[in-house]
């Protein structure tokens, strides 16, 4: 594989998407936990000795889409483990949430946990739903892929939606960890995906199954009904990145891509990946957010390759080409892949502070490597338009 020198990285240099692709797989494989868990990173201060349902449901899925069966049902065995210990406390969060008194944010299910299933013993921007609806996701894909029994998964998806039902109305941290004052369009994404995967897993009982068809059908309809922005600017309404904004999030490219709850070829769509692509994309590399700041507000490996999988899903196999190599030419000479890199900084006076307080950015993050498995697996399938043509 050809790289870049230790210390830099050059987006015309000519990855080997195949042997970039091996080396993320035995990445992944390598570091994953005996317990299942997935570390988001094994050497980044701040995530060491932790795994999130969002990020390694990610995983996951890239993993399930790579053949690698095994690797991905000991993640969904963690997290279904994670959950069923938890029945009590979701009982509680449950019962609480139908009488009326919410129980507090601190005591609702934490976003991240050690390896071997522990809430953290630090503090943490922890009260996040989206993880919740994406490893059910996971779950439902990896079933439809490979014709796995998803019996085994089955009590710790049930109790998930109870959690669900009771708290998807509340606000809470996004994908980023941060703005819990609001109801974040990517997390109610998350969410649709998660209850129309469990409504189609056939050891669900009628009880279950009624309750993930109704969160589907009434999240879905929040999202029409406040997660679009309006008509205006020259623009077509997009989803927005929360509850009252205007703005976009990268993070919607997984609602339009690779979860498929907004068709990528739809209206709403296209305007959203246009959104994306206008405001956060800088040649491959996309942005959080406009406003991001953390660690200088960087380009993501990761959401260039969510980007890139909403586009082959919207018929533009030559942008996600792009997006795909922009994401490989950040690997360094190790062979791994950063959370972020610093040559287009949104905030290059912010850099400094997270540095002091955490070392340099993440690296390697998984979440990046399974990404770029993701991407270029789809990519080397045929599209349907391909299939009919030969």
């Amino acid at each position: 594989m050809t790289v870049p020198p230790p210390g830099a990285f050059s987006h015309t240099a000519q990855i080997d998407r195949q042997a970039l692709v091996a080396g993320s797989i035995e990445l992944i494989e390598r570091l994953q936990d005996p317990t299942g868990a997935y570390p988001a990173s094994p050497t980044f201060s701040a995530y060491a000795g932790y795994s999130w349902f969002r990020d390694g449901a990610f995983i996951a899925d890239a993993m399930s889409s790579a053949g690698r069966v095994a690797s991905a049902e000991r993640f969904f065995d963690w997290c279904a483990g994670v959950i069923v210990s938890r029945s009590a406390q979701i009982g509680r969060i449950a019962a609480a949430a139908q009488a009326g008194r919410p129980l507090a944010d601190s005591e609702m299910l934490p976003t991240r946990f050690t390896f071997d299933g522990r809430d953290g013993d630090d503090d943490w921007w922890d009260f996040q739903l989206d993880g919740y609806g994406t490893w059910i996701w996971a779950v439902g894909a990896h079933v439809a892929r490979h014709n796995a029994d998803p019996g085994r998964w089955a009590e710790a998806i049930g109790l998930t939606l109870d959690y669900l039902a009771a708290s998807w109305q509340r606000p809470c941290f996004d994908w980023w960890e941060e703005h819990s004052e609001h109801v974040h369009i990517s997390t109610l994404g998350c969410l649709v995906a998660g209850a129309r995967a469990a409504a189609a897993l056939p050891v669900l009982g009628a009880e279950h199954r009624q309750v993930a068809e109704t969160l589907a059908g009434e999240i879905d309809a929040a999202i029409a009904a406040r997660g679009v922005s309006a008509a205006g600017l020259g623009r077509a309404p997009h989803l927005v990145k929360w509850v009252g904004s205007s703005a976009v999030d990268a993070s919607l490219a997984a609602v339009v891509g690779v979860m498929d709850v907004v068709p990528a070829a739809s209206a709403l769509g296209l305007a959203t990946i246009s959104a994306i692509e206008t405001d956060l994309a800088v040649d491959g590399g996309v942005h959080r957010f406009v406003d991001d700041t953390y660690f200088g507000g960087g380009q993501w490996p990761l959401l260039s390759c969510f980007l890139g999988l909403a586009q082959l899903r919207a018929g533009d196999r030559g942008r996600a080409e792009q997006l795909l190599d922009w994401a490989g030419a950040t690997v360094d000479a190790d062979g791994a892949m950063p959370e972020q890199v610093e040559d287009h900084l949104l905030a290059p006076d912010r850099l400094e502070e997270w540095v002091t307080r955490w070392g340099p950015s993440a690296r390697p993050l998984l979440w990046s490597h399974a990404m770029y498995i993701r991407l270029a697996v789809d990519l080397g399938r045929p599209s349907a338009r391909e299939e009919h043509s030969a």
